[in-house]
């Protein structure tokens, strides 16, 4: 209310304790999550690697639509005419002979950035691709292992017992194992196995090999995910909210959904940033050997794969996809440890 000049009223603003207005003036409630993005975006090095991240990712996305050359063409043989081997092994931003002639006629073409490979395909958009393969075996190989890792764990702490006892000692066992030997022993194997059980069904496109691939990471690398989580559970399941869960009558199910793995994101967040260079890298030499994704179709690995037959000639073929896969791994593996950083409560006291 308005205060009237010479009015006896008391103006109860006069009788606010110290204490009182300090706590009007303090900032806004937050969140765990809202905090984490806060801290996440004073790290500059995080905040450039995740900017790399998209604009990689939307490269390899959206390019391949409008780029007029094809992963697979091979520009110099037209069905019905003599091969054009003028494309062949093209250097960065050189034309082919018909090209030339089709530019000096008034068209415009668009050039080879990277040049082309030693069967006239355009380098670039092979480039392009094969970031394409990596970032989508890397992501989905990371939700493999989460999915798995995240439910083995969260069962193995709540219920434990013998359940944990047996559960941990599998993991001990594949903990064992030497992984690149059972990588490419299992990749090796299943190829041969899947090569002729996908014959005639939907998954004959995607390949026996980027199928291989995600079992393999299923199979072996969901043991980092499984030990955490458990870690994060036994400390968590003894928390009053737990105990109070269980005597309103919670089953074990519905706590482990809405009250211990929540409490565990900042670690499942972390752990999930960090499994995908680890998977595209994975990938990269899995596909340099020969074990990853079914020709035609490049990746990063295979590309370099390739260049080695001319390394002397065209070095550029094995330092483009060297680049692109180093660049793509230490992005990921700083934003990573960006996140950890921000989302880790332990290193926030």
């Amino acid at each position: 209310m308005e205060k009237k000049p010479f009015s006896m009223q008391v103006d109860m603003e006069d009788f606010i304790p110290e204490e009182k207005a300090y706590m009007v003036n303090m900032r806004p409630a937050s969140t765990f999550f809202k905090d984490g993005i806060r801290r996440l975006k004073k790290n500059k090095v995080a905040v450039v690697s995740f900017f790399i991240i998209v604009v990689i990712t939307l490269a390899a996305i959206f390019i391949p639509m409008f780029w007029p050359y094809s992963y697979d063409q091979m520009l110099g043989m037209v069905p019905g005419q003599p091969v054009d081997n003028s494309f062949l092994n093209l250097a960065p931003f050189e034309y082919g002979k018909s090209e030339i002639a089709r530019m000096e006629a008034g068209e415009t073409i668009v050039p080879h950035i990277f040049g082309t490979d030693n069967q006239g395909r355009d380098y670039f958009i092979r480039v392009i691709y094969g970031t394409r393969i990596s970032l989508a075996v890397g992501f989905f190989a990371s939700i493999i292992v989460l999915i798995i890792g995240l439910t083995v764990g969260s069962v193995s702490g709540y219920v434990g017992g013998k359940v944990d006892l047996v559960i941990m000692r599998i993991v001990d066992m594949i903990y064992s194992l030497p992984d690149m030997l059972m990588v490419i022993l299992l990749a090796s194997v299943l190829k041969q196995v899947l090569e002729t059980s996908l014959e005639g069904t939907a998954l004959e496109k995607i390949g026996s090999n980027i199928i291989s691939l995600f079992i393999v990471f299923g199979v072996l690398y969901w043991v980092s995910m499984a030990r955490l989580i458990r870690g994060q559970i036994l400390s968590l399941k003894q928390q009053e909210y737990v105990l109070a869960a269980k005597a309103a009558g919670a089953k074990g199910g519905r706590i482990i959904l809405k009250h211990l793995i929540p409490n565990c994101f900042s670690v499942i967040i972390i752990s999930t940033a960090l499994q995908i260079p680890s998977a595209i890298f994975t990938e990269s030499y899995l596909s340099f050997l020969g074990l990853g994704v079914n020709a035609p179709m490049p990746s990063l690995g295979s590309l370099a794969s390739e260049a080695l037959n001319g390394v002397t000639s065209y070095p550029y073929r094995l330092i483009i996809p060297a680049i692109v896969i180093s660049l793509i791994v230490l992005s990921l593996n700083l934003f990573g440890d960006g996140l950890r950083d921000a989302f880790d409560p332990k290193l926030n006291v």
